[in-house]
């Protein structure tokens, strides 16, 4: 049979909820719900989410790559750093993964606040790591966004891959447009960062494309207690700073 009249392809099963939803109309890709279900299931993400969060209290959310190793120094900054947030009365919210996830969870842990992981559907599978005292899993990054920055005061980033990249300029966009107000953005491991403050510096303030204000909507640091300092002072901005901060 001529390759051109060759039947076309089955298609195959979306390998996570968020394929399915966006590859909804390729014909690739097997649609297995219908859009009322979709719906649906976001109704109930968003709605388990808000049930379970509704009491957390202040809390800061901290970013960072699933592949720190527990040997490298960037792990016991991540605890050091999420412990000391947690002794200043804030809980601590995570992606729930291995890595830095883990070190801040562990760190939270270590303070006695309450150590939240909202993990995620992928095509491999993330364990929620041990330190993660109220665990939530969601099946699309969207909905999962939503807690991270609804339910905290402030974004903690320390080096990681896309997906910390992605929560960060997510959490600047949010800060540039005025959708939150007063929430600091605090990058950890000043060195780390300095490439790409630079390149921002040369590639996006010099030929205009964000104005100099813009490049303030975040403070780079390399100590705990500098960036405890500046979650304190977000936190009081938004008038839900704990008692004693």
């Amino acid at each position: 049979m001529p390759a051109s009249r060759l039947p076309p392809p089955e298609p195959r099963v979306p390998a996570t909820s968020d394929e399915e939803w966006i590859a909804a109309d390729a014909p690739a890709v097997l649609a297995t719900r219908t859009d009322a279900e979709r719906i649906e299931r976001v109704r109930e993400e968003l709605a388990g989410g808000f049930r379970m969060l509704a009491e957390l209290g202040p809390a800061v959310s901290v970013f960072g790559s699933a592949r720190t190793a527990e040997t490298d120094p960037e792990y016991e900054l991540a605890r050091t750093t999420a412990r000391m947030i947690g002794e200043a009365g804030f809980a601590v919210i995570t992606g729930g993964g291995p890595g830095t996830m883990e070190a801040a969870n562990r760190g939270a842990r270590d303070a006695g606040v309450t150590s939240v992981g909202l993990n995620i559907e992928l095509p491999y599978e993330q364990a929620t790591n041990p330190f993660v005292d109220l665990p939530l899993r969601f099946h699309h990054f969207f909905t999962r966004k939503l807690m991270f920055v609804r339910y905290a005061c402030a974004f903690v980033v320390f080096p990681g891959g896309y997906g910390t990249l992605d929560e960060l300029f997510e959490a600047m966009t949010l800060v540039q447009t005025g959708k939150i107000l007063h929430f600091p953005i605090v990058l950890v491991d000043g060195g780390h960062w300095r490439g790409l403050v630079d390149w921002m510096c040369e590639r996006l303030l010099g030929p205009g494309k964000v104005s100099p204000e813009d490049l303030g909507l975040f403070r780079s640091t390399s100590d705990p207690a500098e960036v405890v300092k500046l979650v304190r002072a977000g936190a009081s901005g938004q008038g839900v700073a704990p008692p004693g901060s």
